[in-house]
């Protein structure tokens, strides 16, 4: 297979950090020096030419080819079968209605939030329990890695460039889970999302950092989601009131109430829409009475629909904690999924 990108000749591995961060290549963490032989191993695994076109970011037309996927994904630490994950989630990112560009460019600062579903979970060895939001394990470490990597050096979506994030967050490097499918009797995401059974997928969202609950004081369902949905509230309030695709990671103390009681994720999610409301007089309280003007009794609701909230099984087996994950910007961006592999409605 032949390569089309630079190459270049670098004594060790030492030289090799040196050499990436002095140019910008790198988020500020080492990186695993992208050979030849590394690179077309990731690109055979997906049976991908190098200049295989994965899409066009619509804004700047720049194209995304599957060798420098590859390259950025082995510089983030990912195996072969990492890959097809990456391929995928850039597959999503590229569709129109995330707004990338905008997405990545923002003074907002949001991140790329990825959920991984079916059998690649298993695959590749990714965990869906302790610490889920943080470094669970590698392969969810390296595919979200793998993904800031390719944006900063394949767009330049580095800070004070592109990426004009006043505060940013830790997400930034690394924003990736796998739903805990076992452990639940609840449909996937992915499969609340049209992908069929048995199919590997991807979902992205642009995200806020995640904020986290805990109510270890109740089993009734309603009482445990009036915690996630007054944190969606507040994200309403401090943050930005406008809806769109909020995420809510329920782990295993919750959703075992919530299953015992019947309640479904569309039960979840229809509760949550009904809840998480704020009137635009509720700004005076948090500082914000200038923009209240005469529109004080007017109603905002964080989710366009309750088919828009995207609940996710994941998280340890104790504690009484949650995390709701609010999105960038309301509905101008929105949370897309893409089967890994194959093609779903083609």
């Amino acid at each position: 297979m032949h390569l089309l990108s630079k190459s270049y000749e670098l004594a060790d591995l030492a030289e090799s950090q040196e050499f990436y961060h002095s140019r910008g290549w790198t988020d500020g963490l080492p990186i695993v020096p992208p050979t030849p032989e590394a690179v077309t191993a990731c690109l055979e695994w997906v049976l991908m030419a190098p200049e295989h076109l994965i899409g066009v970011e619509p804004v700047r037309e720049r194209p995304i080819t599957a060798e420098k996927l590859a390259i950025n994904a082995v510089m983030a630490g990912c195996l072969p079968m990492h890959f097809p994950a990456v391929v995928a989630a850039w597959t999503a990112l590229l569709q129109p209605q995330f707004l990338l560009h905008g997405a990545t460019a923002s003074t907002g600062g949001c991140a790329i939030f990825v959920v991984l579903n079916g059998p690649v979970r298993k695959e590749i060895g990714a965990q869906s329990e302790f610490d889920v939001l943080g470094n669970s394990d590698r392969s969810t470490s390296v595919i979200g890695r793998a993904i800031r990597l390719g944006l900063i050096n394949i767009l330049n979506v580095s800070p004070g460039a592109i990426d004009r994030s006043t505060l940013g967050h830790p997400g930034k490097i690394s924003y990736c889970l796998a739903e805990d499918e076992e452990g639940t009797a609840w449909s996937s995401l992915a499969k609340e999302r049209g992908i069929p059974d048995q199919v590997s997928a991807v979902t992205v969202l642009a995200a806020g950092a995640p904020r986290q609950i805990m109510n270890e004081w109740t089993t009734v369902p309603e009482e445990i989601l009036d915690t996630y949905a007054a944190e969606m509230r507040g994200n309403m309030l401090n943050y930005s009131i406008w809806a769109g695709n909020y995420a809510l990671v329920i782990p295993k103390q919750h959703r075992d109430h919530l299953e015992a009681a019947g309640w479904s994720k569309a039960d979840v999610a229809e509760y949550i829409h009904l809840k998480a409301r704020v009137l635009r007089a509720d700004w005076r309280n948090v500082g914000k009475a200038a923009v209240v003007r005469e529109k004080g009794e007017q109603e905002y609701t964080a989710l366009p629909t309750a088919q828009d909230l995207l609940v996710i099984a994941a998280g340890g087996p104790a504690g009484g904690f949650g995390a709701v994950i609010p999105p960038w910007l309301g509905t101008k961006s929105r949370a897309v999924s893409v089967a890994i592999g194959v093609c779903v409605d083609c």
